[in-house]
């Protein structure tokens, strides 16, 4: 018998987070209802949730610092619910780290699918103590620094360094896809081919994430991020890494 999947909704408003819980223990999942990020973390404290739904505009801590701090110690995934029209809390939120978003009011039928959509995808993910035969001999046979313009990207600490060996940390997604450029040099590789490397998330939820994590990448490793010539956008194609940054047509 399958483990109940244990989600938590944090939200101010009660009736909200109510009417969200509700409707998850319907479909059956185990639910934690916080009222902020000070609840969250208790319930850090005693269990880490498989999945976080989590309304950005809360009056005490917003949905954004709670983000952050989140993804510092953890990779539990997160879908953001979010009021603004405006979509800068969303990329934001995208860059930290969150996986999903949705508009409040949002419909639940929505909202359940798109957290069976983001747990399949986190559940997939493959995780390195347990890596097939194969995959161990492709990891070997990496080699241990792979130049991306202006750093280095370090495979055993799964992170960029500068040229005076200084740490910049990479989010999973970020390394991921760092991670394939890395064994596709010169290979225009599509969206959808990146997210199935790289593992990244599942496409039907969100079909531009990938460039929100790019525009993150290229910021860290691009000489001028406005004008990339280490990782380029080839139209209609996708994207490709470029380990020279020369000059070509395909831009």
């Amino acid at each position: 018998m399958s483990q109940v999947q244990h989600i938590a909704v944090v939200d101010d408003e009660k009736p909200a987070r109510e009417m969200v819980g509700d409707y998850l223990r319907m479909h059956g999942f185990n639910v934690s209802l916080c009222e902020g990020g000070a609840s969250l973390r208790q319930l850090f404290a005693r269990q880490v949730p498989d999945l976080i739904v989590l309304d950005l505009n809360m009056p005490e801590e917003d949905g954004l610092s709670i983000i952050r701090d989140l993804k510092q110690r953890s990779q539990v995934p997160i879908i953001m619910l979010t009021a603004t029209a405006s979509p800068i809390d969303r990329v934001v939120g995208l860059e930290l780290g969150a996986d999903d978003y949705l508009a409040k009011p949002c419909e639940l039928r929505e909202l359940l699918a798109r957290i069976r959509s983001v747990l399949r995808r986190s559940a997939s993910a493959p995780q390195p103590a347990v890596l097939a035969p194969s995959a161990k001999a492709a990891r070997a046979a990496e080699p241990p620094r792979v130049r991306f313009g202006t750093k280095w990207l370090d495979h055993d600490a799964q992170a960029l360094r500068d040229d005076e060996g200084n740490e910049h940390p990479l989010t999973p997604s970020e390394y991921g896809l760092l991670r394939v450029f890395a064994a596709n040099p010169k290979r225009v590789l599509s969206r959808d081919r990146l997210l199935e490397l790289a593992n990244a998330r599942d496409p039907e939820a969100y079909d531009r994430a990938i460039d929100v994590r790019i525009m993150r990448i290229r910021r860290k490793i691009e000489p001028d991020p406005e004008r990339p010539s280490v990782i380029r956008t080839v139209r209609g194609g996708g994207y490709l890494f470029s380990p020279s940054g020369e000059a070509s047509v395909l831009d």
